[in-house]
């Protein structure tokens, strides 16, 4: 299930989503990313939502599931690690993805909600006052293992949430470049 899991991460929607609405290739345009923010930019609202809609949820199948089968709390973490790496590192695309956001989002959805929905609320507050998606993942995320510690409670979750706020933050170190630098681009 763990490699099951890192071959659907690795399905690069906003590539896909991209292509099949307009013919456009994300990584060519904008920031180059082939996340909701960068298909926003390039080819528009509809296929960011779609784009953001399976990011959210194409690990989730196989986490639930294995949930179902009765699978421990580490055994299915490391499956959702396997699908946030996926997303990263894609197998489709030599090694290369998104940023990790929207599929981090929505396994910590499924694993602890009330986790998610206040890292939701931090990510919101960042793009508001900032205007920078990049301002709210980072917000959001750098506050997941803190808001774990308190409300979860499990040393692998906390583990778990350490380890993904580590992948976001250095899938984003070139906009907190461009954020220093003042040359971000805003939402």
């Amino acid at each position: 299930m763990i490699f099951a899991n890192y071959l659907v991460g690795s399905l690069p929607f906003g590539l896909i989503v991209s292509k099949i609405l307009q013919g456009a290739d994300p990584r060519k345009q904008g920031s180059g990313n082939i996340g909701a923010t960068n298909v926003l930019r390039v080819v528009g609202k509809k296929a960011a939502g779609i784009t953001l809609l399976c990011d959210l949820l194409k690990s989730l199948p196989l986490i639930i599931a294995a949930q179902q089968m009765g699978f421990n709390e580490r055994a299915v973490l490391f499956i959702a690690v396997a699908g946030i790496l996926g997303h990263i590192f894609s197998v489709f695309l030599k090694f290369k993805g998104g940023k990790g956001v929207a599929a981090s989002f929505g396994i910590v959805l499924v694993l602890a909600p009330h986790v998610a929905l206040i890292g939701l609320l931090l990510w919101g507050g960042g793009v508001f006052f900032g205007k920078y998606s990049s301002v709210g993942a980072l917000a959001a995320f750098g506050a997941l293992p803190l808001i774990a510690f308190f409300l979860n409670g499990s040393s692998d979750f906390l583990l778990f949430t350490g380890f993904v706020s580590f992948l976001v933050y250095f899938r984003h170190l070139g906009n907190i470049r461009r954020l220093i630098q003042g040359v971000e681009g805003k939402i």
